[in-house]
């Protein structure tokens, strides 16, 4: 998941999460800080952009006009049944969330298994993924397109294949980082992308044994270092998770910190469980967080704010419903309502009322988790009324 501010309202935060095991998509939720006391309130929760199955990857990165966002996803092979190089740009801006138009460029990627990074100045993407790619993409932060770079490694057509987990590019964006979780062997790499021959510069930085633990996430802190996360493993090979009560050891009560990025080879001195997490423990992830300070692409078309197209619009009143079938639950979200009470109605196509209960609404929003356990497969209206407007949307229950 990952979450960015909402252009059009400096109180909110979008909540954006990828489904990878089950059939759920690309989800949002919104968080209003306003709500709760000043703590905090979820207004929308889990409203469907994608309703298909993701790689294992979500990429937020700031727009070249400095305040509005892409966001950007990948279709899982498992859902196309086949390799597959597309990807999915969403751009947040004033107007809300819309689409671009898929783009299919770079490698084939046949795993669900797959990690983005950015370069510091978010003109370069770094995906790697379990079956062995490692490809450089160019950004363009003005329009959201993706074109080709540079393919490091290509993936592999049979094993053992190297499970790279999470890649990292340095300060400067010279030094890309790769870590490997590959069994009984855990590494981490280090490529120099501004020399021709990319691939020749391959350099094991370390590695370890697994178990007992295995290299994960790899995330540049504010302080400019590289941070890694290992996941500790049971002597017989499996990772659980969530850990048990037991399981305090040094190799998931602290991260490894790569000091100096920007230095070639070991002077990049690695420093393995070098920070203390306080007591606390660490996984295979770290907080995918992107760079919220990113400042405007100055002299590119888009370095200003200032067009017609930034003049506010009346935002219109929408209603989204999705059925979640392992859940039995359909998620029921509304915005820019009119109103402040009314009623939630669900029929059959029948025209019979099969669920009926008030609703009130929160600064022009409606959010609702429903139980439908029981209730027959088949077409089903949502209708949220209120004492100035009726939304209807049709959700199938399967």
């Amino acid at each position: 998941m990952v979450i960015i501010p909402n252009p059009a309202d400096d109180s909110s935060y979008y909540l954006f999460s990828v489904g990878v095991t089950y059939q759920f998509g690309l989800m949002y939720s919104i968080i209003d800080m306003r709500g709760d006391g000043g703590l905090g309130a979820v207004t929308q929760k889990n409203v469907q952009l994608m309703n298909i199955l993701m790689v294992d990857c979500i990429l937020a990165i700031k727009h070249g006009n400095g305040r509005d966002w892409w966001i950007i996803v990948r279709p899982s092979t498992f859902h196309l049944q086949t390799s597959n190089n597309s990807w999915y740009v969403f751009e947040v801006s004033l107007a809300g969330i819309t689409s671009l138009p898929v783009q299919n460029v770079g490698e084939l990627n046949g795993t669900n298994g797959g990690r983005l990074s950015i370069s510091p100045d978010g003109s370069k993407i770094g995906f790697v993924n379990l079956g062995g790619i490692i490809e450089l993409l160019s950004f363009d932060r003005c329009t959201g397109l993706i074109s080709p770079l540079t393919v490091i490694e290509p993936p592999l057509s049979v094993g053992p294949y190297p499970y790279y987990w999470s890649s990292e590019f340095s300060s400067s964006g010279r030094y890309l980082y790769v870590s490997s979780n590959t069994v009984p062997i855990s590494k981490l790499w280090q490529f120099d992308t501004w020399v021709p021959n990319i691939t020749a510069t391959k350099t094991l930085i370390w590695q370890t044994a697994v178990p007992p633990y295995t290299i994960g996430a790899l995330k540049r802190g504010p302080d400019e270092k590289i941070y890694l996360s290992c996941g500790w493993v049971q002597p017989n090979g499996g990772y659980q998770y969530p850990y048990d009560s037991t399981m305090y050891y040094t190799e998931n009560m602290n991260l490894s910190v790569i000091n100096s990025p920007d230095s070639a080879g070991i002077a990049c001195d690695f420093q393995p469980w070098s920070f203390y997490l306080g007591g606390k423990r660490t996984y295979w992830g770290l907080p995918n967080n992107p760079d919220y300070d990113l400042p405007a692409l100055a002299g590119s078309p888009c370095d200003t704010l200032v067009g017609i197209s930034d003049v506010p619009q009346i935002p219109l009143a929408a209603l989204n419903v999705f059925y979640h079938s392992a859940w039995e639950k359909a998620f029921i979200n509304a915005s820019n309502i009119k109103g402040k009470t009314g009623k939630l109605l669900v029929y059959d196509m029948q025209g019979k009322i099969i669920h009926s209960e008030p609703l009130s609404i929160q600064n022009g929003y409606y959010t609702r988790e429903l139980s439908m356990i029981g209730k027959a497969n088949g077409m089903y209206v949502v209708v949220v009324q209120t004492e100035q407007e009726r939304l209807v949307k049709k959700v199938l229950i399967d």
